[in-house]
C-alpha cells in the first residue's frame, strides 16, 4: 500500500510540473503559436500580414468612393466598380504589392467610415478646398470646376438665368459647398429653391422629369452624363460656379500612408501610365487637360 501511494505521489508531481511549464510560456511568443496577425489587416494598421506562407505577405488598401460619381468612381454596365480614380488606386496597389479593395460608401458617412477604419482613404473626385484641416491630404492631382447643367430648351444660358429656378445638387458635395459659399451668396439668393439629392443619377432624373430646372455638378460628372445621353438634350453653362482641386484624403495624421501612396501616384504620372489610364476615360467625361501631374 505504501509503495502504491509513493508511485501515485510521483505521478502527481510530474503532472504538476508539466502544468507549471505550460503556464509560464512567454506571452510574447503568441505570434509563433499562430495567435498573431490574420488576413484582413488594412494599410491603416501598418501591419504586414501572412496567410501562413512565409513568402506571401499582404496589405489590403481599401479605397472609399461614391459609386455614383463618374468618371472617377461608378458602377459599370456589367456591375463592376469602375472609374479613373479607382484605376489609379489599383495601379498603386499593384506597384506596392498590396491588395486593392474598392469600397462604395454613403457620401454623407465618409468621415465615420474613415475614422472607424472601414476605409483607408477617400479617393473619388474628393475636393480639398475648405477641407484642408479635416484630413491629411496628398498634393493636388486634378483641377476641377463646378458647372451648371440645364435642359437645352429651358432658356438657361447664363448663371443669371437661374433666377427663380429650382437648382439641384448632391447632398454633402463640393457643388453644394460652392453654392452655399459666401462668394455665391447672390447667386444662391436668386434661386427659387436649392434642392439636395443622394446622388447625381437621381439629380438627372429630377431634371428630366422637370422637378428641377438645373443641376450644379462637377464638370467631369456633367461630361460623363452628357456623353452617355443625347448630348443635344442638355447644355453646360460656360460660366463656372467655382474652381477647386482634387486630392486623396486620409485620416488626419496618417501622413506616412499618404506619402507612400502619393509617391506611387507621381511615379505613375512620370512613366506615362497615368496618361494611358486617362485615355481610357477621356470619352467618359474625364478632362485630361485638368490632370495636374500631366500638365506641369
Amino acid at each position: 500500500m505504501k509503495k502504491f501511494i509513493a508511485i501515485l505521489m510521483s505521478l502527481l508531481m510530474v503532472f504538476a510540473f508539466a502544468a507549471c511549464a505550460d503556464d509560464t510560456t512567454d506571452p510574447t511568443d503568441a505570434a509563433s503559436n499562430g495567435d498573431a496577425l490574420t488576413n484582413g489587416d488594412t494599410a491603416t494598421d501598418g501591419d504586414v500580414i501572412s496567410d501562413g506562407n512565409a513568402d506571401a505577405e499582404e496589405i489590403t488598401f481599401t479605397v472609399g468612393f461614391d459609386a455614383g460619381f463618374p468618371p472617377f468612381g461608378y458602377i459599370a454596365d456589367d456591375g463592376s466598380y469602375d472609374g479613373f480614380d479607382l484605376a489609379l488606386a489599383e495601379e498603386v496597389c499593384k506597384r506596392l504589392g498590396w491588395t486593392f479593395v474598392a469600397q462604395p460608401i454613403d457620401w454623407n458617412a465618409r468621415d465615420a467610415e474613415l475614422a472607424n477604419g472601414t476605409i483607408d482613404c477617400i479617393w473619388n473626385g474628393f475636393t480639398k478646398n475648405d477641407r484642408e484641416d479635416l484630413y491629411t491630404w496628398t498634393d493636388t492631382y486634378y483641377d476641377n470646376t463646378i458647372v451648371i447643367v440645364a435642359k437645352a430648351d429651358a432658356g438657361i444660358a447664363t448663371l443669371a438665368d437661374l433666377a427663380g429656378k429650382n437648382v439641384i445638387t448632391q447632398a454633402a458635395s463640393s457643388a453644394l459647398s460652392a453654392l452655399t459659399n459666401e462668394d455665391n451668396a447672390d447667386l444662391l439668393a436668386s434661386f427659387a429653391e436649392l434642392l439636395e439629392t443622394a446622388d447625381y443619377t437621381k439629380a438627372f432624373m429630377e431634371l428630366d422629369q422637370g422637378t428641377a430646372d438645373a443641376i450644379a455638378v462637377d464638370s467631369g460628372v456633367a461630361n460623363f452624363y452628357l456623353a452617355s445621353k443625347d448630348a443635344d438634350t442638355y447644355v453646360i453653362l460656360d460660366e463656372p460656379v467655382a474652381s477647386e482641386q482634387y486630392g486623396i484624403g486620409f485620416l488626419l495624421g496618417n501622413t506616412e500612408l499618404a506619402e507612400t501612396v502619393w509617391e506611387q501616384v507621381e511615379a505613375i504620372a512620370e512613366d506615362g501610365t497615368m496618361a494611358k489610364i486617362a485615355a481610357e476615360y477621356a470619352d467618359k467625361g474625364l478632362v485630361v487637360e485638368s490632370l495636374v501631374l500631366l500638365n506641369k
